[in-house]
């Protein structure tokens, strides 16, 4: 199929961020898209062909979306499953697929299929109520400390949370959820693999998470990751297990822990462009979001390398600021060598909200994360 200068179009469901950034790409190959979301402010919607009003958990908002176009895709977890079924039965072609998402929409179904499929991940339990977590800790079942995670709808921090005292589970949401052991771990890591319809495969370098404590949000991301080269083979060897047992099609975004004794164990994993992959704008030969864009209409895949040191800098609102969005200093850390902000165009901020980000790009990776520590402790996201 002709994809470019063409009437093929494109359909993405989700207009925040992610998706503005995949609009780089169909832009630059003139791809026609169409996205839907709930917000009329989304930051698509300046970017996109066409821009559709819509609930993205409603089954005829969604369905009705993806009969008007020939390829769907999606930028965000949180959608109607049952209407992407509908989909697919009906021709359309949906990437990553209903069958995928509906295992990683639910953390609790997604953690059965890695014990299922002999992939390494924290042991769990899971629970259809929050109160019978409190049962199985009266009765010696469950022991302080332990991740609380809701099943579905966290984001950004959200949905998780450490319990270490009866006390810490008041006022978490009343249903399903899963309770996950206390890792020891020394770092976070991620490693994004790009799958196509044929079978092209192909890994992202090692990265390093470093998560604000208090919002249990990315602050930093590092590329390459501080970690011996046999560790980082173990990383990519896991995250491409994981990414044959779902056979997807797109991005796989595959979140792991590095334990004290160098072990590699899964966390969750995310069918899209993902926050540890921003700074392969700048700093990688194929940017993740041109690789998704090409893996879903089954081109060849672009070189994952990185081409320098890169890491990437969230920016999220401040706390004690709601309202209009004020970029503080900005100026001053674009004055910054190798510094590049990326701003995602939404107009009210909030606090931990996520704004932009600011990738910086080094030979050296010690001397693009003291940059990184000046760009972070120098522009704030404040309200007017």
């Amino acid at each position: 199929m002709n994809y470019f200068s063409s009437n093929f179009k494109l359909g993405i469901l989700g207009g925040g961020q992610l998706g503005k950034m995949m609009l780089y790409t169909t832009r630059k190959y003139d791809i026609t898209t169409h996205v839907m979301d709930s917000s009329d402010e989304a930051p698509c919607k300046i970017a996109c062909n066409q821009f559709t009003l819509g609930d993205l958990m409603d089954f005829d908002a969604v369905y009705n979306f993806g009969k008007q176009v020939d390829l769907l895709t999606f930028e965000i977890e949180n959608v109607n499953v049952a209407a992407l079924e509908a989909l697919e039965k009906e021709g359309v072609k949906v990437y990553p697929s209903s069958k995928n998402l509906r295992i990683i929409q639910n953390k609790a179904t997604q953690k059965l299929f890695y014990h299922d499929h002999n992939i390494p991940t924290s042991n769990f339990t899971r629970f259809a109520y929050l109160s019978e977590i409190e049962d199985a800790i009266g009765n010696g079942g469950l022991s302080f400390p332990f991740v609380w995670k809701a099943a579905q709808f966290g984001y950004d921090g959200n949905g998780v949370k450490m319990v270490r005292q009866l006390s810490d589970l008041e006022g978490l949401p009343k249903g399903e959820c899963i309770a996950e052991d206390l890792v020891p771990f020394k770092n976070e890591l991620a490693v994004i693999v790009a799958r196509n319809p044929k079978g092209e495969v192909k890994t992202y370098p090692v990265v390093e998470m470093e998560f604000h404590p208090e919002a249990n949000q990315v602050e930093y991301v590092i590329c390459p990751a501080r970690i011996d080269q046999a560790v980082a083979e173990k990383a990519r060897a896991v995250a491409l297990k994981v990414s044959e047992a779902f056979k997807h099609v797109g991005l796989l975004a595959v979140e792991m822990f590095q334990t004290e004794n160098d072990e590699i164990l899964v966390n969750e994993v995310a069918p899209r462009p993902h926050n540890s992959g921003h700074q392969t704008i700048e700093a990688n030969y194929t940017s993740q979001f041109e690789q998704h864009i090409r893996a879903i209409l089954n081109l060849p895949l672009g070189k994952t390398e990185s081409t320098v040191g890169g890491i990437m800098v969230n920016l999220v609102g401040a706390e004690g600021h709601t309202g209009d969005v004020v970029y503080e200093n900005i100026e001053h850390i674009m004055s910054l060598e190798g510094v590049t902000p990326h701003i995602y165009g939404k107009k009210q901020t909030r606090p931990f909200r996520k704004m932009g980000h600011v990738t910086i790009v080094n030979e050296t990776i010690s001397e693009a994360r003291r940059i990184a520590e000046t760009v972070k402790t120098t522009i704030k996201v404040i309200s007017k």
